[in-house]
């Protein structure tokens, strides 16, 4: 299992590739990456604070969960911080098992709980200003049915 949180951007293809490739004795891998999304049309950047530490150990405690719940060969989780812009990359999560359905709702439990529940914080910035992202309803819905 991995867990990496870095402001650097990550290569999907080779880290897909890489995970899968050590994932022995899965019969499914699945993955996600998730972008930084302009949905007003007016987004300059995303910027994404965390705190060093805390924020690697929250992850990893979750990730152990997944790997634990579903009985997963291996799991990995990158998230992002830093100054983003529309389109890039903010965070991929890989789960491998045995059977797909596992795979696919570990993931899924993953997504989840970084959309709602990781130590990140993330602001919106327009030429009008900045503004922090507030939690979603759908997000805590989505969250609460784990």
């Amino acid at each position: 299992m991995r867990v990496l949180v870095q402001g650097a951007p990550f290569d999907f293809g080779a880290e897909a590739a890489a995970f899968s490739a050590a994932a022995g004795g899965a019969g499914a891998v699945v993955t996600f990456t998730g972008l930084v999304r302009d949905l007003s049309g007016r987004l300059q950047a995303m910027e994404i604070e965390h705190y060093p530490g805390m924020t690697e150990r929250a992850i990893a405690a979750i990730a152990s969960e997944a790997v634990e719940r579903w009985r997963l060969v291996d799991a990995l989780v990158i998230h992002r911080y830093g100054r983003l812009g529309p389109g890039e990359p903010i965070m991929m999560v890989a789960t491998a098992a045995a059977h797909r359905a596992e795979a696919f709702a570990a993931a899924e439990f993953l997504m989840d709980y970084l959309k709602s529940r990781a130590p990140f914080w993330k602001k919106e910035v327009t030429a009008d200003g900045a503004d922090w992202v507030a939690a979603k309803d759908a997000d805590e819905a989505a969250l609460r049915r784990w």
